[in-house]
């Protein structure tokens, strides 16, 4: 095992070497690591988070107006300070974060490959020509800036989630207001400050399109993200977190008719067919499951398998799960790092209590003897599908349930109040089509022979019903962040009426 520095230690100077050092009071900034604290982070006030929305509004009426290839500049040049930086940041996602260093360098490359979609989109915001009835004339649509954007983003993704929609915003015209989590400040500042070094040399080498405050971090708890989510001047509030915490933010942002992109929680299933190649779902299975310890949105927690395959599978699994590597996320040999604080603890542990009194068998999930909050993934044989597999536990927690048929295991799938992310291991096309269909997966997410995490930012991410709607990255989700005008162009000598409608006023 590698001799590893002591994880607050090496978080500390990371932040030196990007310029950054820590004021002595303020917001406590941990690392999961070890629970040793790193240091403190200045909170923003109400009034600071107020004049920072207002330099916000202005910085949009003068960033609109750039060219939208100009505004991908910035952004292909911020993708190029991150690939400079990218080592260091990974180190500290995953000290702060938790997550082992290949994922946490995997967030950074995630970041740069948004940077890089982000530049091609500047100059590809189409709109469309449509044919018109009427003569002389033409009809098309156009989109625009719509505002500032607030970004609230959670712990499990510190870094990557804000820039999919920084960079998306920016091309798009819309400066960003970012409140990170609580839980991962560091990062934040981190990342923040490798922008800001791009937007100098964006000012240094664009001068005329450049402009300040189109992007700024307002470090806080629920206050500020209340203030993001209240402020008329905040056109769209894109906001990641649970499915309670949806609940708080889309009624107040529907009151004042403000755009939303709510990202919120996973229960996401995985089917297991007859006809599956069982060792290639297995290694997608165990990394859906026990990832990132279990803490991402598309965390794989039911795992629905065919009754004829159900004891073989979980006979595969168990000693795949016994055999996982809990501990330091730093030691290229972990699979399974920290939990993010006790509360995350408690609630694996309060999940699997609630698995027992169901009926449930419970392998693994015990708790590790160590500095920080560690614990062993589970599996969990369930005699129904039901009890603890109905809401989300983030946590490494996979529930088992067997199924008779390809309609029932849809029908389970679906079952749930989350819509995020869904899979099926088969080699039956009919199978794997049925899945995909309109009578199949109703997720946002849905993959045949792959698992229920890992998505690359080239297709939209987000879920439907309780997950909250919202798309992010790829595909087509630049629109969020624009507003369609529908426009029709007179260039004939006369005024016809669609439809046919006459309104004959006579010679004036």
């Amino acid at each position: 095992m590698p001799v590893l520095a002591d994880p607050a230690t090496e978080a500390r100077s990371i932040l030196a070497g990007l310029g950054l050092s820590l004021p002595a009071s303020g917001l406590e900034a941990r690392t999961p690591v070890d629970g040793a604290l790193i240091g403190h982070v200045t909170p923003a006030t109400p009034a600071e988070a107020e004049a920072a929305i207002a330099r916000a509004a202005a910085a949009f009426r003068l960033w609109r107006s750039v060219p939208g290839p100009k505004r991908g500049e910035l952004v292909r040049l911020y993708g190029e300070e991150l690939r400079r930086e990218k080592d260091p940041l990974g180190r500290l996602v995953t000290l702060e974060a938790g997550k082992t260093l290949s994922e946490g360098l995997g967030e950074v490359q995630e970041m740069i490959d948004i940077c890089d979609f982000a530049a091609g989109l500047s100059r590809q915001l189409y709109g469309l020509t449509m044919t018109t009835e009427r003569p002389g004339h033409r009809l098309m649509e156009t989109w625009h800036p719509l505002g500032p954007v607030g970004v609230i983003s959670a712990f499990n993704f510190p870094v990557a989630v804000w820039c999919w929609n920084l960079s998306l915003a920016l091309v798009c015209g819309d400066p960003v207001l970012w409140k990170p989590s609580e839980k991962t400040p560091l990062t934040a500042l981190a990342v923040h400050a490798v922008f800001e070094r791009a937007l100098a040399r964006f000012a240094a080498e664009q001068g005329e399109f450049a402009v300040p405050d189109i992007s700024q971090l307002l470090i806080g708890g629920p206050e500020i993200g209340n203030l993001l989510v209240e402020d008329r001047r905040v056109a769209l509030v894109s906001a990641t977190g649970s499915t309670r915490m949806g609940r708080i933010v889309a009624p107040k942002l529907a009151a004042r008719f403000a755009r939303s992109l709510l990202e919120l929680g996973g229960n996401n299933a995985l089917i297991v067919t007859p006809s599956a190649d069982l060792d290639l779902a297995l290694k997608a299975i165990a990394f859906a499951a026990m990832g990132t310890a279990g803490q991402r949105c598309t965390s794989l927690r039911r795992l629905l398998v065919h009754e004829s395959l159900k004891d073989e599978v979980v006979a595969r699994l168990k000693p795949i799960w016994a055999s996982a590597s809990v501990g330091d996320p730093r030691d290229p040999g972990t699979l399974v790092g920290p939990l993010i604080d006790a509360a995350a603890g408690e609630g694996m542990a309060n999940a699997l209590e609630a698995a027992r009194a169901a009926g449930g068998i419970v392998h693994g999930g015990e708790a590790v003897d160590s500095a920080g909050i560690y614990r062993r993934p589970a599996l969990v044989e369930m005699p129904a599908h039901g009890g603890p597999m109905l809401y989300e536990t983030f946590a490494p927690v996979l529930y088992v349930v067997g199924y008779s048929t390809l309609e029932e295991a849809i029908e389970l799938n679906n079952s749930v109040g989350a819509g995020l992310s869904s899979a099926i291991f088969t080699t039956d096309l009919r199978e794997s089509e049925r899945f995909v269909s309109a009578a199949g997966s109703d997720c946002g997410i849905v993959n045949v022979n792959i698992g229920t995490s890992g998505a690359e930012i080239g297709g939209a991410f987000g879920g439907e019903k309780e997950t909250g709607g919202g798309r992010e990255a790829g595909s087509d989700s630049w629109r969020a962040y624009m507003r369609r005008a529908t426009n029709t162009i007179n260039y004939s000598n006369e005024i016809p009426l669609a439809q046919g409608v006459r309104f004959d006023i006579g010679a004036g």
